[in-house]
This record gives C-alpha cells, structure tokens and sequence, in this order.
C-alpha cells in the first residue's frame, strides 16, 4: 500500500456482515502505516458511529457521502441516480488523482446491481487508478465482471445472524 507498490483491487460482497466492516478495518491499518485513504459510500448518508469515529483520523482519511439518506427500493429515483452519478465521479478523480493510497468505494457493488453506475465505467476507472493506489469496493451483488477483475475477491456469507 505505498507508491512504490504496486496497488490491488479488493471486493468483499455477499449477503453476510462484515464488508463494510472490513474495509474500514484496512482504512485503519493504512492510517496506522501513515497512509492516506479516501472513503467513498455510495447510497448512504449520515453521522453513523463509523464516520463520526473515522473523523477523528482526519486529514489522514477523507470521507464524502453519496446517498439520498434512504433505502432504494424499486426503481431508483432522479436523485438516485444525480447522487451516483457525483460519487462516480469522486471515485474516478480519487482513484486517478494518485493522493490517496486507499481508496474504498463503500456500497459500489449495490449501486451496480440497481443500475446506478454503470459496470465499464467503474471497470475504466479501476484501469486508470494510479498504480499504486489499492481500491476496496463493497456491498452484495458484486458484478462478475468486477470480481474478474480483481486480485482479492470475499464473500460473506450469511451462517447465522441474528
């Protein structure tokens, strides 16, 4: 996870807990390697435990919040799809930008399965990341071109939950 690394593609899908769990984990590893990680979340906005926690890591971790603030259930909504749209967008200038050693796209695999970002775009701005750069995408459904694509691929699985 440095720039003079070479920068690996991770992607944690499935229906059990623990992806978004696990990216964090590796945030914090990188901050404590005095790494620099960007944390982008598709779908999802608010002050969860998480990001109030991950605040106090700043400037080492940047976090911007790509979500209407509910459920998309159905067909996704204009807004939906305007908020996907600028989280691509974030996702594509942090992956490129070389500023940052971690990149997670928090719930991109989600926002793939709904249509919301489209599988060769992702696909192009995981190809032009700077080569160090390491990128974690997360969330169930993981497009297969997505996990063909990638050097690490986790799925959780749902054994028993409460």
């Amino acid at each position: 996870m440095g720039n003079d690394m070479q920068g690996y593609i991770h992607i944690y899908t499935g229906d059990g807990k623990g992806k978004t769990t696990a990216a964090l984990g590796l945030a914090i590893r990188a901050v404590g390697a005095g790494k620099r990680v960007c944390l982008i979340q598709f779908l999802k906005t608010g002050n969860y435990s998480e990001i109030k926690a991950l605040r106090q890591l700043k400037p080492q971790i940047h976090i911007e919040q790509f979500g209407t603030g509910r459920f998309v259930r159905g067909r996704p909504t204009a807004e939906d799809q305007a908020m996907a749209d600028k989280g691509l967008d974030a996702a594509r200038a942090a992956l490129a930008n070389g500023e940052n050693d971690v990149v997670i796209l928090d719930e991109i695999n989600v926002a793939g399965a709904l249509g919301l970002v489209e599988a060769q775009a992702v696909l192009k701005g995981l190809q032009q990341r700077a080569p160090h750069v390491e990128v974690i995408l997360t969330g169930r459904r993981a497009p297969s071109t997505w996990c063909e694509a990638a050097d690490l691929v986790t799925e959780m699985q749902a054994r028993r939950h409460y």
